[in-house]
């Protein structure tokens, strides 16, 4: 008999405080980005003396951020409670100040992004300069990130307690993995605000070290990408095998994978820094390899997601070397969705390997590639696996189904954004390759000898903004849907579970002395002796400048 599971309501009231920021960030970071595509084609001018790149801060910030953040922190609360049960007191009380300390700091960042006093793009490199409140914002985002995570471990201690010797239900390490991923992580950004970037900004020194900054930002900005995949991973490897009807192929391999993406994501963010002098080439050299072994754990997923649809594919009878493909849901949202996330991935993934290339890096470096791939692996393969992740969870947390219309829909809405993706990513790339830069509006390189053969591809991308700002409509009128108007039911929380034949789970795979005494040895290794280095000999510190 077909049990339901659902989450404690304390819990689901939670999940769901996060849930709704971060889809109200969408709304508002989709508009910024649907102006910002439109203004550069050089067809249209932003109204009332907004600035192209206030919009594009916004753009950055609240989808790349906010959007990304607090979806992810408010999915991982509900794992949790749902695979290691409800949350104790103190568990949901680190939550909720959580929550409040973010918000609080997402909406003093994004006042002064409004009224112009932060214009300095997502990455907020200095010597760019923005207004202290904006710092201070960030700051209490971080810290409230922090607060919420200790919630998840708090909860993760417990149960493991209460059940020595017994490995943890798979979706809750996952959930703590990403969780102290994130926080050794954001160690980087948070030093680089702290004691560098708000001291700045309230004149309380008068120079900032724009290469420790910039190597501070990166060593957060690199692992930041696998905080925003590992959430899709959880749901491909663990949410995707129930709702086909068939099995987890190892659970084993799935935690080992998550431990690799932890060990290797965190040390290389040099390979974003090739260009730039003051660092050794052996230490880019080094990360540059660090990087390459990401492709691993990588490999491993995409050996385990395919050999599960392979192995539901055989119990329904299919034969041949691609029967199963037919034999997969593809009339369900929850399935689909993610699925076209995942296909995504693979030209995705191939453009990371050229990104983290010294060689071919020198090609795409600062062009709007580098936009295009972001759009490919965050806005396509985890935007979309997280509307698949709420076409079911947002209905399960608020008591609601979800309808077959709007099951229907949602698919719809899928294959706009993905039509849409193309064209817009597909255009960046391509431009990108001639030469085009990343960031500037079409009037900042007008007059440059090539800009007319640039032209075509941003109107491309123009086109395909606005059908994904279509995609963007469609997806907040299901959530609304979903979260106010479907009628209320059992919508289940789907989980599934490992294969008879699989290993059983080694306990050495869930031994954190191990796996953080690794990881620590990794980062000193990767950025000691170049920290050391950049002190040692640090270029006179440049003054600060407002970008407007």
């Amino acid at each position: 008999m077909k049990t339901f599971v659902r989450i404690d309501k304390r819990d689901a009231t939670l999940a769901m405080a996060h849930i709704y920021v971060g889809f109200a960030a969408l709304a508002l970071g989709g508009l910024a980005g649907l102006l910002q595509v439109l203004v550069r084609s050089g067809r249209f001018t932003l109204p009332a003396g907004i600035g192209y790149y206030q919009v594009l801060t916004v753009h950055g910030v609240l989808l790349g951020l906010v959007l990304t953040t607090f979806f992810i922190l408010g999915f991982q609360h509900a794992a949790i409670s749902r695979t290691s049960g409800t949350y104790s007191g103190k568990s949901r009380l680190m939550g909720w100040l959580g929550f409040w300390v973010m918000l609080i700091g997402t909406i003093m960042a994004a006042v002064m992004i409004l009224l112009n006093e932060a214009t300095v793009l997502y990455t907020f490199y200095a010597p760019l300069q923005a207004h202290w409140i904006f710092y201070l914002g960030l700051t209490f985002v971080v810290v409230g990130s922090w607060l919420g995570g200790a919630g998840m471990i708090m909860k993760y201690v417990s149960w493991r307690k209460e059940h020595p010797g017994q490995p943890s239900p798979l979706l809750t390490f996952m959930a703590i993995i990403n969780t102290v991923l994130w926080i050794v992580a954001t160690i980087g950004v948070a030093g680089t605000v702290l004691f560098q970037l708000l001291p700045w900004s309230l004149g309380l020194v008068d120079r900032v070290d724009v290469l420790v900054s910039r190597t501070l930002f990166w060593y957060f900005g690199h692992p930041l990408v696998y905080f925003w995949l590992l959430p899709a991973y959880m749901a491909w490897y663990v949410i995707i095998p129930k709702v086909i009807g068939g099995k987890i192929f190892s659970d084993s391999l799935a935690r080992l994978s998550f431990i690799l993406f932890l060990l290797f994501s965190i040390p290389v963010g040099f390979h974003h820094q090739l260009v730039e002098p003051g660092i050794d080439a052996y230490w880019k050299f080094l990360q540059v390899i660090l990087t390459f072994m990401v492709v691993i754990p990588s490999l491993m997923t995409a050996f385990s997601l395919f050999a599960t649809f392979e192995m539901y594919g055989r119990s329904k009878g299919a034969t041949g070397l691609f029967g199963w493909f037919k034999k997969l849901p593809w009339g369900d949202a929850r399935f689909t969705v993610p699925f076209i996330g995942m296909v995504a991935f693979i030209p995705a993934g191939a453009g990371g390997l050229i990104n983290a290339s010294n060689q071919m890096n020198q090609v795409v470096h600062n062009t709007i590639w580098v936009t295009g791939h972001f759009h490919l692996t965050l806005a396509t393969s985890v935007v979309l696996t997280f509307f698949g992740i709420a076409y079911w969870l947002v209905p399960h947390l608020t008591g609601r189904v979800l309808t077959k219309a709007m099951n229907k829909l949602a698919i719809v809405q899928a294959i706009v954004w993905a039509v849409g993706m193309s064209i817009m990513s597909g255009a960046m790339h391509a431009v990108g390759l001639l030469g085009a830069p990343r960031r500037s509006s079409y009037s900042t390189y007008g007059d440059a000898p090539q800009a007319l053969d640039w032209i075509p591809y941003q109107i491309a991308q123009a086109v395909g903004g606005t059908i994904l700002f279509i995609g963007i409509i469609l997806v907040l009128y299901i959530f609304i849907n979903l979260a106010f108007f479907s009628p209320k039911g059992e919508e289940e929380f789907p989980v599934g579970e490992q294969a008879e034949t699989a290993e059983r789970t080694p306990m050495a795979l869930e031994n954190w002395k191990i796996w953080l005494t690794i990881l620590a040895a990794l980062i000193l290794v990767a950025y000691s002796a170049p920290f050391i280095d950049m002190i040692q000999n640090a270029p006179p510190a440049s003054k600060g400048y407002r970008m407007w």
